[in-house]
């Protein structure tokens, strides 16, 4: 259990002693800007990685009894969400030590963490049963991860681009669940109405595609395991 706890803190402990002096000079509370950006993208990582192969990995229990298929993901995101929550408790360390006032504002934290636990569940669907059909589908999201990385303002602020290229990062949910959460912690507000609404839809959406795609193929997964 502890090494899923260490491995977010070894990436964040790399990303302050390299982009500290690039990014976090002249940036209040970096340390806390960093480990929300790390907390949240490597919850979204564990959990959509571990749920691709759940069907794949799973092959000679589903072939032999008749269960809802599902159950195997949501077990795989029960095992994501411990490890984030023990993880959290670290971020709230952390942040404490940084300076970072705590108020009763940090309870609309729970909102983004179920936001994100039903875009990794979505998510986690449709790359699972796209990797019963295509195995490489596991490249190519290790490729996808790799560059969802970089786009999700990890290590650098948002606010030094132009208000229109500011905007084209909302196109990213996990940037908006990593926003909201600095938003809270660091800036001490909560989100516009709008902004919650956003996150929602990204949540529906996904969630909603990944359901289908599961009721559709729940029958023809079998023949391809």
């Amino acid at each position: 259990m502890w090494w899923s706890v260490l491995s977010p803190l070894l990436h964040l402990l790399v990303l302050k002693l390299v982009f500290t002096s690039f990014f976090g000079r002249d940036s209040e509370y970096y340390t806390t800007y960093l480990f929300a950006g790390t907390l949240l993208f490597t919850f979204f990582k564990e959990a959509t990685n571990q749920g691709m192969s759940t069907l794949v990995s799973n092959a000679s229990i589903i072939s032999k009894i008749n269960l809802p298929k599902y159950l195997l993901l949501l077990s795989k995101n029960v095992s994501a969400i411990i490890n984030f929550g023990l993880t959290l408790i670290l971020f709230f360390i952390f942040a404490a030590l940084d300076g970072v006032p705590f108020t009763w504002k940090f309870f609309s934290l729970i909102y983004p963490i179920l936001c994100l636990i039903l875009i990794n569940l979505g998510i986690g669907f449709i790359l699972s049963a796209m990797y019963v059909y295509f195995r490489d589908t596991k490249y190519l999201y290790d490729i996808f991860t790799l560059l969802l990385h970089y786009v999700s303002a990890i290590f650098y602020q948002v606010d030094r681009y132009p208000p229109q290229m500011q905007k084209l990062f909302l196109i990213n949910p996990i940037y908006g669940c990593i926003n909201y959460f600095r938003m809270v912690t660091i800036g001490g507000t909560i989100p516009s109405f709008g902004y919650h609404l956003y996150l929602f839809g990204y949540a529906a959406v996904l969630m909603g595609i990944g359901c289908w795609i599961y009721k559709k193929n729940n029958h023809t997964f079998i023949y391809y395991l």
